[in-house]
């Protein structure tokens, strides 16, 4: 739940236009046909609206910085996490406020922040809000490499086997579709082994054999997955969720209790919380809101308040 006062909500301010950014492969395409039904009713709400066109995420990312350069009174992503992550980019920390359209296979973050599962339910709050001119904050988490790179994530940075997985699986070239993936955990279960992961939280540092490695500045990811149960992007907060020297089988019985958030109760799972977390291990590639990320090193810094949502 969201912790705010009616002093929580700005105003949204600016003349210049709704910029709409829509990725119509999203949802495997289920939604492809929603985008003028989401014009539609952005309009209604008596701003001007812009659509931005791209043909690849990194398109998308600078479209959408554009438009915020250019005087964007507010920015609106439909697609999902993935979608929503290109987006934040440009928004973050400028007081652009920021609504986000659930029309993904994962649709993590804009759960998490008390935005509806359908998409024009959802488009109806971010229209409302828009109209009546308020906005809620929430934080944000900033990645900074060891090059310097800073991105930002709003749900969840993966670490350990998931990221593994996703990165097999971004390599390979058969099979299509979600059944990569499935053979990717395959592949990936029968390499299992523990790493070891140097933790610094809050500049306290911890040393552990780990299997999972979550960052969590909301609880979920992989659409539904309570990884991190108790995380409140509302709090100022990174919840660090540590899951042990697990064997496959002990994995995969586990497994299925990250959707109900009780796998943190397993005794080879340790949760924390911080509002700096350095991480560091050999040969991660890290995943943030099911995005590629950084390489470990890194360091994930809570930033309070450093998105404006339209709800």
């Amino acid at each position: 739940m969201l912790a705010v006062t009616a002093d929580d909500h700005p105003s949204v301010a600016g003349a210049g236009p709704v910029a709409v950014l829509a990725n119509p492969t999203a949802g495997r395409g289920r939604h492809r046909g929603l985008l003028p039904q989401v014009l539609h009713r952005l309009a209604a709400a008596g701003r001007p609206v812009r659509p931005l066109h791209a043909q690849t995420a990194d398109e998308a990312e600078a479209a959408c910085r554009a438009a915020v350069r250019d005087g964007a009174s507010a920015l609106v992503a439909v697609g999902g996490d993935g979608t929503v992550h290109r987006a934040v980019q440009a928004v973050a920390g400028t007081g652009v406020p920021f609504g986000p359209v659930p029309a993904g296979t994962g649709n993590d973050f804009a759960a998490d922040t008390g935005f509806p599962a359908d998409p024009l339910a959802a488009v109806d709050v971010i229209a409302a809000a828009l109209r009546d001119g308020r906005t809620r904050p929430v934080d944000l988490a900033r990645m900074t490499g060891a090059d310097g790179t800073d991105r930002w994530y709003g749900a969840v940075l993966a670490a350990g086997f998931d990221a593994i997985v996703n990165e097999r699986a971004n390599r390979m070239r058969w099979p299509s579709g979600p059944r990569r993936y499935d053979l990717a955990i395959l592949v990936e279960l029968a390499r299992l082994r523990p790493r070891r992961y140097t933790l610094r939280l809050d500049g306290v540092p911890h040393e552990v054999d780990a299997v999972l490695v979550a960052v969590g500045n909301c609880a979920s990811y992989g659409g539904g997955m309570r990884i991190c149960p108790d995380a409140d992007p509302t709090d100022g907060l990174l919840d660090v969720v540590v899951g042990g020297r697990f064997h496959r089988r002990t994995l995969m019985r586990v497994k299925p209790r990250i959707y109900r958030g009780t796998h943190v109760t397993h005794p080879l799972v340790r949760s924390y919380r911080a509002r700096t977390v350095e991480l560091s291990a050999e040969g991660i590639t890290t995943y943030a809101d099911g995005e590629r990320a950084l390489a470990l090193p890194l360091t994930v810094t809570a930033t309070p308040a450093a998105l404006h949502l339209l709800r």
